[in-house]
């Protein structure tokens, strides 16, 4: 057999009447189409859910998959103790997934207590898993689970295990279905608990429209500024989804979508309308290409950040000699630089100086280039391999000048307060600061200059230069 069902279906615990109670009928759609696919589910009786989850025990270089005989868990943080559940795991399904992964070179650890207890953790059921779960147990709960909680991989990897994760169900003849655990943009509105961000409105748009047509590529190709700005939690969960639908045309009908609460939460369907040719090999020539036109396209700035990186990789030195393609002003003038490197969404080093420590824009680049990929203490070096999924970000400071506290705009100006030879600095435009207040609080405390001090504030801009 081979799956039979598969869904996206969010995870806000105000949806479950014992913890939301009142609040439940603010989204009221959302709390009718999860009752919805409980019941369809029920109908299907499958033997084994297989659930991905953003928010079970999650290791950075692995995809965790739940690994003891039972998973156990409670609703506990968020005010309620008797909404418990105790589920048994499909352990051969589990371990065949693990093995199919190990051998495609997917990283994955299987999850036990006996491991996480190294890591001063153990084994639940997070509410990634418990809020679809509760609504599929109103109606049935004759099922055995396999649990995994994604890793921050590469949409290619994600996609492949989605396949081995296919292979394994057809290879044990299991009759089961498949749930994407996720939220979609928590910055949908300004009272929202995680804010606004104008990227938010457009990734859901984009998102849910790509897979009501059944558009993979769509779906990945989603520009990363937005899908690093929208603050999701589902999209990984639906690219593995996506990889179990490998060979299939489909489209997703989409049952609700609300964003009361300044979070999207969207229920979807994917029906399978036929069978068809396969994607893989076109998904994976795409990040090639991608690159090969990023490389192509981009301005002088974050050329020399990403060759300087190349080059002391090669080479172990800095370069010797400055390309050809840097500009005068990089050369002749001396600015402050902030150098920033993002993989598969997500920071992967992030070096800069506020004032210039060497003699040009370039120069101050090429350093601090470097001392992201390679001294950035809260990540490993970088290495060759991975170079092209990293895009690279070249911040140039202004001059700053003398400011005032009504002279500022923390969405047009970075800050710098000073006081008894302290200093504190903080870029434009950064998410979840919205206020002078928040700005010049969070510069104040990195300084270590307390609220009543007397402090000296400058303002600068950023110049942005970023590849496409």
């Amino acid at each position: 057999m081979s799956l039979r069902g598969f869904y996206l279906l969010p995870h806000p615990p105000i949806v479950i009447p014992e913890v939301g109670k009142v609040e439940v009928e603010k989204i009221k759609e959302t709390s009718k189409s999860l009752h919805d696919i409980g019941a369809e589910i029920a109908r299907m009786t499958p033997n084994t859910i297989i659930l991905v989850t953003p928010h079970g025990t999650m290791f950075e270089d692995a995809v965790a998959l739940a690994y003891e005989d039972e998973i156990y868990g409670d609703l506990k943080r968020f005010g309620v103790s008797d909404v418990t559940m105790q589920l048994p795991i499909n352990m051969p399904l589990t371990s065949r997934i693990a093995e199919l992964a190990d051998e495609n070179g997917i990283s994955v650890v299987k999850a036990s207590n006996s491991l996480l207890k190294k890591y001063d953790s153990a084994l639940f059921l997070d509410h990634g898993a418990m809020v679809p779960l509760y609504f599929i147990n109103k109606y049935y709960d004759s099922y055995k689970l396999v649990h995994i909680t994604y890793a921050s991989f590469s949409d290619m990897d994600l996609y492949n295990l989605g396949i081995m994760i296919n292979k394994a169900v057809q290879e044990l003849s299991e009759d089961a279905i498949i749930i994407a655990s996720g939220d979609l943009s928590h910055r949908l509105k300004e009272d929202g608990p995680y804010g606004f961000n104008k990227f938010g409105e457009k990734f859901d748009t984009e998102f849910i429209q790509n897979l009501q047509k059944g558009y993979v590529e769509g779906v990945l190709n989603i520009d990363e500024e937005i899908v690093g700005n929208a603050g999701e939690c589902g999209r990984r969960s639906v690219v593995i989804l996506l990889g179990t639908l490998e060979g299939k045309e489909f489209n997703g009908e989409l049952l609700s979508y609300e964003d009361t609460f300044g979070v999207g939460y969207g229920v979807m369907k994917f029906n399978i309308i036929s069978e068809s040719s396969l994607k893989l090999n076109i998904l994976e020539g795409k990040p090639r290409a991608t690159f090969e036109e990023r490389i192509k396209s981009n301005d002088p700035y974050v050329m020399l950040a990403r060759e300087s990186i190349n080059a002391y990789l090669k080479r172990g030195v800095e370069l010797s000699e400055l390309p050809d393609y840097v500009t005068e002003e990089m050369r002749n003038t001396s600015r402050g630089v902030f150098v920033s490197m993002k993989k598969n969404g997500n920071l992967r080093g992030c070096i800069g100086t506020i004032f210039p420590l060497t003699n040009s824009i370039a120069e101050e680049i090429v350093r601090n280039a470097i001392a992201a990929g390679f001294q950035d203490p809260r990540f490993y070096e970088v290495d060759e391999e991975e170079l092209e999924d990293i895009v690279f970000s070249v911040d140039v400071l202004t001059e700053p000048e003398t400011a005032r506290f009504e002279d500022l705009d923390p969405k047009e100006y970075g800050v710098i307060v000073r006081s008894n030879g302290r200093t504190g600095l903080l870029l434009p435009d950064l998410e979840g600061v919205n206020t002078v207040e928040e700005q010049l609080n969070i510069a104040l405390d990195k300084a270590g200059i307390g609220r009543d001090e007397e402090y000296t504030i400058q303002k600068f801009r950023v110049i942005r230069h970023r590849e496409i």
